[in-house]
C-alpha cells in the first residue's frame, strides 16, 4: 500500500491544535515564497517542484512501551484515515522543517499523534535504528511513497504517559511485539512500515 498522507496545512500554528499532517513542516531555504505569510512553508506548486527534484527528510518512530527492566512489552501502531477515505495502520510520521533539530522534529511529531500526555523518552542525541529510502517506484526498495523519494530516519521510542491520538490519527492500538510483527498487520500498513516496525523490533530485542 502506498503512503498517500495530507500535505501541509499553510495555516497551521505552532501553538495551536491544527490538524495533524504527518507530512508537514517542509520550509525551503530555496524560495523565498512561502504561504501564509511564512517564508518557510512551500506553497502547493513549489512543494510539487521539490518532490520532482529532491529528497524529503522525514523522522518516523515506533511508539513502545517497556517494563521494569527496560524490555519492550507493547508496540503502538496508529490507525488513520487518509484523505481519500482509507483506513490504515501506520507509525508516528512527519517531515523535518528547515532549521528544525532532528530531535525537535521527533518530539513534535511525537506530540501531534499521541497528544501531550504521552511522555515520550527521548535521549539529547536520539540515534536512529534505521535509515528508511521511500521511492515513487514500486519495488526499488522495502518502502514506497508514489508522490516522492523521501528519507527517513527511524526511532524506537518509548511512551510513559497517556496517548491520547489527535487530528487525522483516529487511535492507538497497543499490540505485543508478536502481534505488531505478524502477516495480518503488514497486509493493513501503508508504504512498506511493516518492515519498519519489524526492524525497529529486532533493534531492541523484541522479535522472536
Amino acid at each position: 500500500m502506498a503512503v498517500r498522507t495530507p500535505d501541509p496545512d499553510p495555516n497551521e500554528r505552532d501553538d495551536d491544535g491544527a490538524r495533524n499532517d504527518p507530512l508537514r513542516g517542509l520550509g525551503s531555504p530555496l524560495t523565498g515564497g512561502g504561504v501564509a505569510g511564512n517564508p518557510a512553508w512551500l506553497s502547493d506548486i513549489e512543494l510539487t517542484e521539490a518532490r520532482r527534484r529532491l529528497p524529503m527528510l522525514y523522522v518516523e518512530a515506533v511508539p513502545v512501551r517497556t517494563d521494569g527492566m527496560g524490555a519492550v512489552t507493547e508496540v503502538g501502531i496508529l490507525l488513520r484515515a487518509t484523505p481519500i477515505g482509507e483506513i490504515t495502520r501506520t507509525i508516528v510520521s512527519g517531515r523535518v522543517r528547515y532549521g528544525e533539530t532532528v530531535r525537535d522534529a521527533l518530539f513534535r511529531h511525537l506530540e501531534n499523534d499521541l497528544g501531550p500526555m504521552a511522555f515520550p523518552l527521548l535521549p539529547p542525541q536520539p540515534v536512529p535504528f534505521t535509515v528508511a529510502e521511500y521511492f515513487p517506484i514500486p519495488g526499488v526498495s522495502a518502502y514506497h511513497d508514489d508522490r516522492q523519494h523521501a528519507v527517513s530516519l527511524a526511532f524506537v521510542v518509548p511512551v510513559t504517559g497517556t496517548c491520547e491520538p489527535r487530528q487525522d490519527a483516529l487511535e492507538v492500538t497497543w499490540m505485543s511485539p508478536e502481534e505488531a510483527a505478524s502477516e495480518s498487520l503488514a497486509a493493513e500498513m501503508e508504504g512498506g512500515r511493516s518492515t519498519l516496525v519489524r526492524l525497529a523490533l529486532a533493534s531492541v530485542g523484541a522479535l522472536r
